[in-house]
């Protein structure tokens, strides 16, 4: 190991014990967190709205601190994912809902309420706000994504699968993708099979085998993929799910 990942290693290791004791009700070690990891969270909101920000001055800034408050209190620590990468979604989300709420507020104002000249401003202030409200949804829909695969790989992690690996073990023929795309639906819309999956973090293969048109040796060859669709099918991944009911 590099002396550089050691360093982030380590770095990990220590926020997830000070996570923990936040979590636990120590006062003073979440004071810490806030106070010591103030530039991460200011750095995040930054980057999202596109300027400098400065706690105290800036509604952003305050907004950015409350979301990575939140955070600490949400954070699973079993769930395989760093700290910082769930802080940062948080955060991401919460700046969103901030713009969002503002648009929304800027779009109420009557026309009737100007004069003429301040009509016209007020006409460019909600063509304006239409198009920010446009970029916010793109831009709230992406984080969404990164949201539910953030929530999908945690909940693989309990699987022994990662959501990286699916792009290994993903069929490389369409027809083998709908095949294992059916066997998902078979086994999410089975309660006792999917007591079976959910339970012992397996396949019940026996009972696919008699249930489904594809062999043993195919269903443990696609093991992994055909968890993963079937905890797509029955969580709540509603961009995911649209996207396995894409045709093709």
């Amino acid at each position: 190991m590099t002396t550089t990942h050691a360093h982030q290693a380590d770095e990990r290791s220590q926020i997830t014990e000070l996570v923990i004791k936040a979590q636990q009700g120590d006062a003073r070690v979440r004071e810490q967190i806030l106070q010591d990891y103030r530039p991460f969270y200011l750095r995040v909101a930054s980057g999202t709205c596109k300027k400098y920000l400065v706690l105290g001055r800036d509604d952003e800034a305050s907004i950015a601190m409350i979301a990575f408050n939140e955070a600490i209190d949400s954070y699973n620590v079993d769930g395989g994912a760093s700290f910082f990468s769930f802080a940062e979604i948080v955060i991401k989300r919460r700046m969103v809902d901030h713009f969002r709420r503002q648009s929304k507020r800027t779009d109420e104002i009557p026309l009737s309420s100007f004069e003429r000249e301040e009509q016209e401003d007020s006409v460019l202030q909600k063509i304006e706000s239409k198009e920010a409200q446009t970029v916010l949804q793109i831009q709230e829909e992406t984080e969404e994504r990164r949201e539910e695969i953030f929530r999908l790989d945690q909940l693989l992690s309990h699987y022994g699968i990662r959501f990286s690996d699916l792009v290994k073990v993903s069929p490389k023929h369409q027809d083998a993708r709908d095949r294992a795309l059916q066997v998902a639906k078979v086994l999410a819309g089975d309660p006792e099979l999917l007591a079976y999956l959910t339970t012992k973090k397996s396949l019940p293969l026996k009972e696919l085998e008699e249930r489904v048109e594809v062999s043993r040796k195919t269903l443990e060859r696609q093991r992994k993929y055909i968890i993963s669709l079937t905890l797509i099918l029955i969580g709540d991944f509603y961009h995911l799910q649209e996207y396995l009911n894409r045709p093709v």
